[in-house]
Parts: structure tokens; C-alpha cells; sequence
């Protein structure tokens, strides 16, 4: 670290802490983030090494780009650029919803993202406000892989508990371990009528409660995941919420300008069977996006302010920090987007409610598995003994596979605690 001038905490999360620095060398302004325990505990020693993994397979415009990987002093630190804000302190500063054009440019920057990382065979499993960066000049990209994996192959399972409740699709909530790329559609749709209004779409403060917003408002659960949920063992001796009076998703939106476009993008994206969810490249070119020829002139916009940003952080570079350079920095207060509330305060949303107070959190990287597992020969298979994760327990054995391997180290058991050493993944600093 002594590379960099610390600017002060931007974020804690689980398994890490993340700062904002300096890099002296070229005066560009990153985000370090150091994993903590990553000698003694095995579970984040695998999400580490999942999310660097990923973040070396995904490179995109829309992504947050992971610069270097080094360890120090036992302690593992990932040198990330360094984005101003999240969606999250957007719709904490527009209490109201994002403007519409805004919207229209922060989505189309999400769904571009996402759909670079379906093409790469790859699920990002926990697509919500705090983990999409936005930068000054309204540049978006998507953060926190410690959940993301690849694909599997037919008859490969899951991870069923993955993604944070509010923006978690119906497949996930009855516990199904076979799913795709839908769920990270969901979580979109979830997000779109959050930035347009402000207020989450579905703020379900258990599992079950967030079943039966859904179902409150998407009518009734496809057979198989009827089936899923009645042999589920987390669910014994419960039943499926049951709904006496469904809503009609426009009657959600009276009290706002939500146009007819939006809502039919929004009920595509949260069509409860899975199998009716369309594609990244399907919603790309809907009509919200091509009826003004917004893709073509927006996407030459954003060209313009990708060249614009490029700045060279490469260690044949080495430009002289400004003497004037403020270092002083205040931490920044992040609120998660979770609470706990009234659900009969948000059912029926006729603009009166107050909205759900967020709790403070971690930026950007908080939301993440904390089973205790025991130690397994690398990249196999991880037997997790009871844990409690969030409002559930599990007990089944998590399957990796090769989904943990890591170059130029295999996995996170390789990473020598008495050795420093430093992993480039990008131009180096």
C-alpha cells in the first residue's frame, strides 16, 4: 500500500473493507479493496478467488474494471478504478425517481453490461442499486461478483440462496436450483420502476412475505416451482402465501408518470415463469429504447465519453501528484436497501406510504455468503455444515466446480500467507 495515499473508508462489507486512494505514481484516484481473513476463512478465500476470477473473464465498458490483485502483509488487496457513486445515493438523492431520461441511459448501460456477461456463458445473481456504479460524467457499471458464476452443464445445480431478497426472482425465493439468466432479467425489472418512483417494487421483509408481493401482483406460481417449494425442507410445515385480491401492476404506478412503454418492459421483465422472461438482446430493442432512435445517437454518445475517460495507468507512466492534492476525506454513509417495516405500509403504494428507511451498509461489495464451511481439496466440493444465512439455514453441500479456477493461482487455497506478491490483471500500475 505504500504505492497509494489512503483517502479514507468508502465501505465495509463481510469479507472486506474498501478505500478510497490515490495511486502516486500516475495521480489517478482508485478503489482498494482488502479482503480480510482471507488465511483463516475458506469461504472467503472462494469468493475472492470466484470474483477475481470474473472480473478477469468479464472486461467491459459496463463493468467495473479490477486493475491489479497483490497481497501485503498477509492481507489480500484488489486495486479497482474508482467510480464516484451508486445507483443507490441517486434514488437516495431523488427521493422522488431518477428522471426519465436518465433512467432510460442508466438502463440501457445495465442491460448492456448484463448482456456481455450472458454472453460470456456467465449469471451475475445480484443485480441491485448499490452494486451499479455511476460515475460523474452518468457512466454505468455493474459491481460485486462474489455471487456471479458461469453456467452450468445440463444436470449441474446451483446455489439457491443468491441475491438480496427485494430483487430475488421467484425461482430463487421457493428455494429452485436449476435457473439462468432469467434471474438477472428480474432483478432489472425490479429495478426500473424503483428508479422511476423511488420506491422499491417488491420490499419483502421475509421470504415468504416477498412471495406474496409478487404473487399479489403477478398472479400464480408455474407448477414446477409449486412442486420446488412443497419439497423444499426450509419450507416444512408451510404453505405458499395465499392471495385473495390480486393488483394490476399499472394500479401500482396512479401517483406517477410511468408510461405504458415502461410498465410493458417492466411486465415482460417480471413475467413469473422464467422461461417467458426475454433476453438482454430482446429488450435491447424494444421499443423504449428504438422508437426514437435513442440506441444508435445514445450509443455514439457514450463512445465519446469512454474515449474522453480513458486515461493510460500503466507503470511506464509516471506522472508527478499534485502538491495540492486534498487528502483528507470523509468517509462516506452508504444505506442498504433493506429494512425492516410494515408490509401493510407499501401493499397498495398510493404515493401517501413513507419510503422504507435503508439501513446503512457497505460500498459496493457487502452482500455476501457467510456460511462456514470446511476445508476441501481446492476447487471441488465444499461440505458447509448448518448455517445461518439471512432467514435461512442450509445444509446441503455446496458444489463449486471448477468455477473457483484462478490463474496464475488455481484457487484461493494457493495463495501463499507468507509470501507478498502481486497479481496484474490489467495494464499495470
Amino acid at each position: 500500500m505504500q504505492r497509494f495515499v489512503n483517502l479514507g473508508v468508502i465501505g465495509e462489507g463481510s469479507y472486506g473493507m474498501v478505500f478510497k486512494c490515490l495511486h502516486k505514481a500516475s495521480g489517478q484516484m482508485v478503489a482498494v479493496k482488502k479482503v480480510l481473513e482471507i488465511e483463516t476463512d475458506e469461504t472467503v478465500r472462494k469468493i475472492a478467488a470466484r470474483e477475481i476470477r470474473m472480473l478477469r473473464l468479464l472486461q467491459h465498458e459496463n463493468l467495473v474494471k479490477l486493475i491489479e490483485v497483490f497481497r501485503e502483509q498477509r492481507e489480500l488487496h484488489l486495486v479497482f478504478e474508482f467510480v464516484d457513486h451508486t445507483l443507490l445515493d441517486e434514488l437516495d438523492r431523488c427521493t422522488k425517481g431518477l428522471e426519465e431520461d436518465m433512467c432510460r441511459k442508466m438502463l440501457w448501460q445495465v442491460l448492456k453490461g448484463t448482456q456481455f456477461i450472458h454472453s460470456r456463458n456467465v449469471i451475475h445473481r445480484d443485480i441491485k442499486p448499490e452494486n451499479i456504479l455511476v460515475s460523474d460524467k452518468g457512466i454505468v457499471k455493474i459491481c460485486d461478483f462474489g455471487f456471479a458464476r458461469t453456467l452450468a452443464l445440463k444436470g449441474e445445480n446451483y446455489t439457491d440462496y443468491v441475491a438480496t431478497r427485494w430483487y430475488r426472482a421467484p425461482e430463487l425465493l421457493v428455494g429452485d436450483i436449476k435457473y439462468g439468466r432469467a434471474v438477472d432479467i428480474w432483478a432489472i425489472g425490479c429495478l426500473v420502476p424503483e428508479m422511476l418512483t423511488g420506491e422499491p417494487m417488491f420490499p419483502g421483509d421475509s421470504d415468504i412475505d416477498q412471495l406474496y408481493l409478487i404473487l399479489e401482483c403477478g398472479g400464480s406460481l408455474t407448477r414446477r416451482h409449486k412442486e420446488v417449494f412443497r419439497r423444499n425442507p426450509l419450507f416444512i410445515g408451510m404453505r405458499l402465501p395465499v392471495v385473495r385480491e390480486t393488483i394490476k401492476l399499472e394500479d401500482l404506478f396512479l401517483d406517477s408518470s410511468v408510461s405504458a412503454e415502461r410498465l410493458q418492459f417492466i411486465k415482460q421483465c417480471l413475467d413469473i415463469n422464467p422461461d417467458n422472461r426475454p433476453t438482454c438482446n430482446d429488450l435491447l430493442k424494444h421499443d423504449l429504447f428504438t422508437r426514437d432512435g435513442f440506441d444508435k445517437y445514445f450509443s455514439m454518445e457514450m463512445k465519446q465519453l469512454l474515449q474522453v475517460q480513458k486515461m493510460p495507468f500503466d507503470s511506464k507512466i509516471a506522472l508527478t501528484v499534485n502538491e495540492n492534492v486534498n487528502v483528507s476525506c470523509k468517509p462516506r454513509v452508504f444505506r442498504r436497501n433493506k429494512a425492516e417495516f410494515e408490509r401493510k405500509d407499501y401493499r397498495h403504494r398510493k404515493g401517501s406510504n413513507p419510503k422504507p428507511a435503508r439501513k446503512q451498509g457497505s460500498y459496493p461489495f457487502s452482500h455476501l455468503l457467510t456460511t462456514s464451511c470446511n476445508n476441501s481439496n481446492n476447487n471441488k466440493t465444499t461440505e458447509c455444515s448448518p448455517a445461518c444465512v439471512g432467514s435461512k439455514i442450509i445444509y446441503k453441500n455446496r458444489s463449486h466446480s471448477n468455477s473457483l479456477e484462478l490463474q496464475p493461482f488455481t484457487s484461493g487455497d494457493s495463495l501463499d500467507p507468507k509470501k507478498d506478491v502481486r497479481y496484474f490483471l490489467s495494464p499495470l500500475l
